[in-house]
């Protein structure tokens, strides 16, 4: 077993938290995704910049007073692609414990395997959450076959990230790669929440086409919550925004999709959203703190 990571965040020096954080390149140069689907993403996000290693975002973060979630996603068998390591992430993020806070990644279709990985990255490595990419991993979060790992996530009382909506990887590829944006329908999400209560949902993204459903399900389910992450604030669509100012206020959270949208670009675009002033600092930090147990 590696170093456990232990919170080491001080967090009234932090100006915000953000929740939606990738490591793409690992320690040793490896990426998460193969050569075509990263090529696919940096076309659909007009962005080519680089891939920083865990330390190299850290500093980052550091440097901007910001703390980030941390994670990766273990989508090996729908990919037949290595994942980076959630291990490695775990003890890069102990050694910057100031500033970041790693989530595991599980393959789903990994059945019992994928429970016994959470139950190990939790217990042995410390991490604070788990991060899901039904599009990616291939997998009906709803479906009964993944109860169990999710039942156990309920039980460590640790928060998911899960995408949905539209998602640049394998966009513009014939067939979209084979990837299904049907699996990343928020209302999949009601499904889950329901069935969890004590399990906090995290809906990854403004979730295009279907963000009506998204606000749906956030203002019915006490533990469904929405990141901002993956669209530059300017973009977003205008009930987003409407119910991120007023019914949702306390269930909105900052997520900039790093390395795909620089944390810097947005927060000054965020700077330009009509918000009531008592709501930004809520998406900007403490209603992640209340999520990841840092108000305590």
């Amino acid at each position: 077993m590696g170093t456990r990571y232990e919170l080491g965040l001080n967090v009234d020096d932090l100006v915000a938290i953000d929740t939606h954080v990738h490591v793409e390149v690992d320690d040793h140069g490896h990426n998460a995704l193969s050569d075509v689907l990263v090529n696919a993403a940096s076309k659909y996000f007009k962005t080519d910049g680089p891939r920083p290693g865990l330390d190299a975002i850290a500093e980052m973060y550091r440097a901007a007073k910001m703390a980030a979630v941390v994670f990766t996603v273990d989508a090996s068998t729908s990919l037949g692609h290595k994942p980076n390591s959630s291990e490695e992430i775990a003890e890069g993020a102990a050694r910057n414990n100031d500033v970041l806070i790693p989530f595991g990644s599980v393959d789903p279709l990994q059945g019992k395997a994928a429970v016994d990985r959470a139950r190990m990255l939790f217990e042995d490595y410390g991490v604070r959450g788990f991060k899901f990419h039904p599009t990616l991993q291939n997998f009906d979060p709803s479906a009964d076959a993944f109860a169990p790992l999710f039942e156990t996530i309920e039980q460590m009382e640790v928060p998911i990230v899960v995408h949905t909506g539209q998602t640049g990887i394998g966009s513009g590829l014939p067939g979209g790669h084979g990837l299904r944006l049907s699996l990343s329908n928020p209302m999949l999400l009601d499904d889950l929440a329901a069935r969890f209560p004590a399990l906090q949902i995290v809906m990854a993204h403004p979730s295009v086409p279907w963000q009506d459903e998204a606000l749906a399900v956030a203002t019915h389910k006490a533990n469904a919550w929405i990141d901002l992450s993956g669209w530059s604030p300017k973009y977003f669509p205008a009930n987003l925004v409407r119910q991120a100012n007023s019914i949702l206020q306390n269930k909105v959270l900052f997520g900039s999709d790093f390395p795909l949208i620089a944390p810097d670009r947005w927060i000054n675009d965020f700077a330009g959203l009509e918000l009531k002033d008592e709501v930004r600092p809520k998406i900007l930090k403490s209603n992640a703190m209340r999520l990841l147990g840092l108000d305590a």
